[in-house]
């Protein structure tokens, strides 16, 4: 399948889905959590489920939205002439959830039948044994002293954890060594075939872990033009490291919203991806596959588990001189390929058959 038209059960499921407070799950998105997260919500909705999604302010509306009560708590000046008191931003996120899951405790097994946390916070996880229906939590990132905290902090946590790669489902086995792989899907409908093009794309947020400057100085190499969006996450690192390589056939086209994202990567020869950090998925890999574009990066993370010869090449890490050098070797890869890998291995509809699957069997 390529869409997402499994038939639900009998009877339709009723899930909380807790998302990140810290950016709106809107289009243009912040990140690939948020985008995975809108997917997911739109995904389990078509199917006729009933999803409340609990995100930030801002968030879409037509998702089942329930705002998360992301606002400051009333701090005395006592508190907060504290030498321990955290940033502004931290107290609040920290106030959201506290209130989202003791509102869950009181009575949220009336109104769901599972609850599937997609924040990176510790206190879904800290506070699960205080619910009375069961509790998904799906790890997106490499391990974080806070959550890992929160699984130990019982004999025995009673969240069901899934990862979104073997990457990072082995990367948590210390603290989670049951966790299930759901992969990261995407809409094979939206981010449909593109005709290909002379140009290279690199997609993603502007932070220095995502490594953009490595992808302009490997198309500089490649002697081809390459085309950057995205939105900017470290404004201080787009002025002094990615604006500086600006100019002469590489470009930044800015934060698109996904169908002006899907055309820009449908219409390019092949996608650079280009992570400093051991990427838990890689959202930007399988959508360019889904586009048809063959895909050259770093391997490092996740990278390898979705990419085969057939689609795309792996340099070594941060090395872009050799991946200036394999990008000849990608662009001639046969879109039909690429295209077939997406469908296979990272669809929607496999992503929502997994979760689905494991929502029923808990409620059950």
């Amino acid at each position: 399948m390529t869409g997402n038209s499994r038939a639900p059960r009998a009877a339709p499921l009723r899930v909380a889905l807790i998302a990140s407070a810290r950016f709106p799950v809107r289009e243009p998105f912040a990140g690939g959590l948020e985008a995975h997260t809108w997917t997911l919500a739109k995904a389990l909705t078509e199917r006729g489920h009933h999803v409340a999604l609990f995100a930030a302010p801002g968030s879409d509306p037509s998702l089942g939205l329930r705002e998360l009560p992301v606002c400051r708590p009333v701090l005395t000046e006592d508190a907060r002439a504290d030498v321990s008191m955290p940033s502004e931003s931290w107290m609040a996120e920290h106030h959201a959830y506290l209130r989202l899951m003791l509102d869950l405790a009181r009575d949220g097994e009336r109104r769901f039948d599972v609850v599937h946390n997609n924040s990176l916070h510790h206190l879904p996880v800290a506070m699960a044994p205080a619910l009375r229906l069961p509790v998904v939590t799906t790890l997106h990132t490499p391990p974080t002293p806070w959550l890992e905290s929160a699984v130990q902090s019982q004999d025995h946590c009673p969240v069901t954890f899934t990862a979104v790669s073997a990457h990072t489902a082995k990367a948590w086995h210390a603290t989670v060594p049951a966790a299930r792989v759901v992969r990261n899907g995407v809409d094979t409908r939206r981010w449909s075939v593109g005709p290909g093009g002379p140009h290279l794309v690199w997609s993603g947020r502007i932070v220095p872990e995502k490594g953009p400057h490595l992808a302009a100085e490997a198309a500089r190499k490649a002697g081809l033009p390459l085309r950057m969006a995205g939105p900017v996450g470290d404004r201080r690192y787009f002025a002094d490291r990615l604006a500086p390589l600006l100019g002469d056939g590489v470009e930044y086209v800015g934060h698109l919203g996904r169908d002006d994202l899907a055309r820009l990567v449908g219409g390019a020869a092949a996608a650079l991806v280009t992570p400093c950090w051991d990427e838990p998925y890689g959202l930007v890999v399988a959508e360019a596959l889904a586009c048809g574009t063959p895909v050259c990066g770093f391997d490092r993370g996740a990278l390898g588990e979705i990419l085969t010869p057939d689609c795309g090449r792996l340099a070594p890490a941060d090395d872009a001189a050799v991946l200036a050098d394999l990008v000849h070797e990608t662009v001639r890869l046969d879109r039909r390929a690429a295209r077939e890998r997406a469908e296979r291995f990272c669809s929607l509809d496999t992503m929502t058959d997994g979760y689905t699957a494991l929502y029923e069997e808990l409620a059950a």
